[in-house]
């Protein structure tokens, strides 16, 4: 499920929207009426989509849109002559007179993008420096020493403690190394 904070300066047009979104299967997180609002709701939600409007008493869409964690995509609905095709690459600009249908299909690509981001993000291995890299390897070459394992062996034991602890491979590489080095 993807957070979505509705918000336009004109109260009345941020409970219209919520309340179509609402209708048609969409979980409204927050409903704002400031540039503030919004990004105080966005930062504890800490991701999701900002469907908003063009100008709050306290800021434009430009500077809220800087102001969002990043990554969190917004869909601006305002005049063409308002955002006048200089939109920054993560922000999905939508016309007035707003049509419901394009409000909703559009904010359900949105959603799919994001969902595709996330979990391309989540299947990339995370980096390892290459002091942690040279833990992994001495703890592998501990082993290998030790226990008479093979290289593959080693490494498959220090993947299967690392999950049968619950902690990352470099803590456990740093466990075997202490408990070893008794």
């Amino acid at each position: 499920m993807t957070n979505v904070i509705v918000a336009f300066s004109k109260a009345e047009d941020a409970k219209n929207i919520k309340n179509i979104l609402m209708k048609n299967g969409f979980t409204v997180s927050a409903v704002c009426t400031s540039g503030a609002q919004t990004v105080n709701s966005a930062d504890e939600l800490g991701s999701g989509i900002v469907v908003c409007g063009c100008r709050f008493a306290d800021m434009v869409y430009q500077e809220l849109y800087e102001c969002l964690p990043k990554g969190m995509p917004m869909l601006l609905v305002a005049s063409p002559s308002q955002w006048s095709g200089k939109a920054p690459d993560d922000v999905v600009c939508l016309g007035l007179p707003l049509k419901v249908q394009d409000l909703l299909s559009t904010l359900e690509m949105m959603m799919e993008s994001l969902a595709k981001r996330r979990k391309k993000l989540k299947s990339q291995p995370k980096e390892r420096s290459g002091e942690e890299q040279e833990l992994i390897k001495q703890a592998k070459e501990l082993l290998m020493e030790r226990n008479h394992m093979t290289e593959a062996e080693a490494h498959r034991y220090i993947q299967k403690c690392s999950m049968d602890s619950g902690t990352n491979m470099v803590e456990t590489a740093q466990m075997i190394m202490s408990l070893i080095n008794i």
